[in-house]
């Protein structure tokens, strides 16, 4: 089964406001051209609502960074789905960064995964291993316990986007060969089917992320079991996330 490609930016904690709207007025134009992929802008809190109505009427959509898994309260500092659901169609949920540096666990990103579809929200979950787990040969299972655990008490995943970041290549310039990552991605379509079904899990879109380039790009959208990525650093340069965005356009 061919799925549509789909290219995230995860612009991370960057941007200004103003920024966030050059940023966006500068990719526009070239991107609304592009009819073989879905795009996805990832801005953070403060500008989703501006960059979701520069993007309103084209085929750009937009993502959240997070969430909590509660409509409302006294979570001082934290985002409602509610809030997030008028302004965006994506969330990202579990990046390594939320689990390593604030300590999400396992528990809590299955509560926002089923509180993002319970919403009508998108999640993009994101699964990586860090490099000692990798060298202890820990991927798979890692990831297929990412997985599990994300996905307990749910009955459909069909609108969750699955993205694989192995940790020690998020940020680092050290990207993953396709060598290292095609096991992690037959894997996680064989966890899927061991818990939906086989239609299911070819029915998912996977995305790479860590360290996409425009020059690297190729090697993972040519792989069948590659849908796409989780852009970070390369999603801040135009030029740069344009040209992934029109090579994942080119395989549909």
């Amino acid at each position: 089964m061919h799925l549509k490609p789909l290219i995230a930016g995860n612009w991370k904690m960057n941007t200004t406001f103003e920024q966030a709207r050059q940023l966006v007025a500068s990719m526009l134009p070239e991107l609304s051209k592009v009819q073989g992929a879905d795009v996805v802008f990832c801005p953070p809190f403060v500008s989703l609502a501006a960059v979701s109505e520069l993007v309103k009427g084209t085929n750009v959509k937009t993502g959240a960074q997070n969430m909590y898994f509660k409509d409302g309260g006294a979570f001082t500092g934290e985002i409602s789905p509610l809030m997030l659901k008028p302004l965006c169609d994506f969330v990202i949920i579990g990046h390594s960064e939320r689990r390593l540096i604030f300590g999400e666990t396992g528990e809590m990103i299955n509560s926002k995964v089923k509180k993002a579809l319970a919403t009508g929200l998108k999640p993009v979950l994101c699964t990586g291993e860090t490099l000692a787990q990798r060298q202890l040969g820990e991927a798979e299972k890692i990831i297929t316990s990412q997985i599990k655990c994300a996905f307990q008490g749910i009955d459909s995943p069909l609108d969750t986007v699955i993205a694989y970041e192995p940790v020690w290549a998020i940020g680092t310039d050290v990207a993953a060969t396709v060598e290292d990552i095609i096991p992690v991605f037959l894997a996680i379509r064989e966890t899927l089917k061991s818990i939906y079904g086989t239609e299911t899990a070819r029915s998912m879109r996977l995305l790479y992320g860590g360290s996409v380039t425009p020059n690297n790009f190729a090697d993972y959208i040519n792989q069948p079991e590659i849908n796409g990525a989780l852009v970070g650093g390369a999603s801040l340069k135009p030029d740069q996330f344009i040209s992934i965005v029109r090579q994942a356009a080119a395989t549909s």
